[in-house]
């Protein structure tokens, strides 16, 4: 498979993952915590590094969509670190981030972001036993892994052309 290929898959399924968040979103009243909002933006990182690596084809770009996609590991290992506290070490519920966007400096609000609110743990849907965090993670993971292996198999056939 060609850079250019497999990029563009990788692009689309960013682009499907981030369809069905706003989906729990707007058709199943799921509200996004400050975590949530934080993957998604990973997710948004990942498609943009893929998207470039799929017009402008270089191993660069996947490893870009790599560091990209380590970034929303740490973001739902996080989550997912909340949601197994026990409830009396689970952090308070915070603000939402429009409301400390509006009223907070933008370093309190990134490190809220961060950081997580009680809120994130606060477990709304399952899908074969697993959270949202918990699949955002797993997927995580498998971008990660999906952009190491086009990088590498870019490198192979920049050496073999």
């Amino acid at each position: 498979m060609s850079l250019r290929v497999g990029a563009a898959l990788g692009a689309l399924t960013c682009a499907l993952l981030l369809g069905f968040g706003y989906y729990l979103q707007y058709v199943q009243g799921l509200d996004p915590c400050p975590l949530c909002l934080v993957q998604r933006g990973g997710y948004y990182a990942v498609m943009a590094a893929f998207a470039v690596a799929a017009i402008h084809p270089h191993r660069s770009y996947a490893g870009l969509a790599a560091l990209f996609a380590v970034g929303g590991v740490a973001a739902a290992g996080r989550q997912v670190w909340l949601q197994h506290l026990p409830p009396e070490k689970v952090p308070a519920c915070g603000p939402d981030l429009f409301f400390m966007i509006e009223n907070f400096p933008l370093s309190r609000t990134l490190k809220t972001l961060v950081a997580g609110t009680g809120e994130c743990a606060v477990v709304d849907w399952t899908f074969l036993g697993l959270s949202i965090a918990e699949w955002s993670l797993a997927w995580f993971f498998a971008l990660f892994f999906y952009a190491l292996w086009l990088a590498i198999g870019a490198r192979r056939e920049s050496r073999s052309s």
